[in-house]
């Protein structure tokens, strides 16, 4: 029973743990960029967009697709980031515990 007890105790620190995480993800922020820079996404870590910067170079009217490409580009930056810095917050929270491969923290 004892170690039923000790189970319990771990996992309440874990959930504690998991809801400091889970509100600093949402004050963290990565910025992807493309184009060397002339466009720039920011999010925040739980994926929710928080700006978008375009240099003014990269406005066509008659090519709207570079543009579009760039600003996919430049969340796919931000996005691996931002995932990026879950997974080390994820590792760092679970005292170096690997998951089973394919299971995502959180879930």
């Amino acid at each position: 029973m004892k170690n039923i007890g000790q189970m319990m105790k771990q996992a309440q620190q874990m959930q504690a743990k998991m809801q400091e995480m889970q509100s600093k993800l949402t004050e963290h922020e990565a910025t992807g960029v493309s184009g060397a820079g002339m466009v720039q996404v920011t999010l925040n870590g739980k994926g929710d967009l928080r700006g978008i910067k375009i240099d003014k170079s990269v406005v066509d009217p008659e090519d709207v697709e570079v543009l579009e490409d760039l600003i996919t580009a430049a969340f796919n930056d931000a996005k691996a980031k931002v995932e990026a810095y879950m997974a080390e917050q994820t590792n760092a929270m679970m005292g170096g515990m690997k998951l089973p491969p394919g299971m995502k923290f959180p879930f």
